[in-house]
């Protein structure tokens, strides 16, 4: 029986295309567009899961990851 986890997509322009990062296990991918920069990343963590082992699972995820923005002086 398969679960359902919610994990967290950076996803930010880089040229002509998109790169997309989930930080709790540092898995990316890309796409041409937002969209599919997004299905891709949604399908290289479900190919994490179902390849890695569940101590290669255990250690690189980060359970508590924090996305915020700050304002610098420059």
């Amino acid at each position: 029986m398969k679960t359902t986890r919610e994990l967290t997509a950076i996803i930010e322009r880089e040229g002509n295309g998109y790169v997309s990062l989930c930080p709790e296990l540092d898995v990316a991918s890309q796409g041409d567009t937002i969209e599919e920069a997004r299905a891709n990343l949604v399908e290289a963590l479900e190919l994490f899961f179902e390849t890695a082992s569940p101590t290669e699972q255990r250690e690189r995820l980060h359970d508590e990851v924090l996305v915020t923005r700050v304002r610098i002086a420059v």
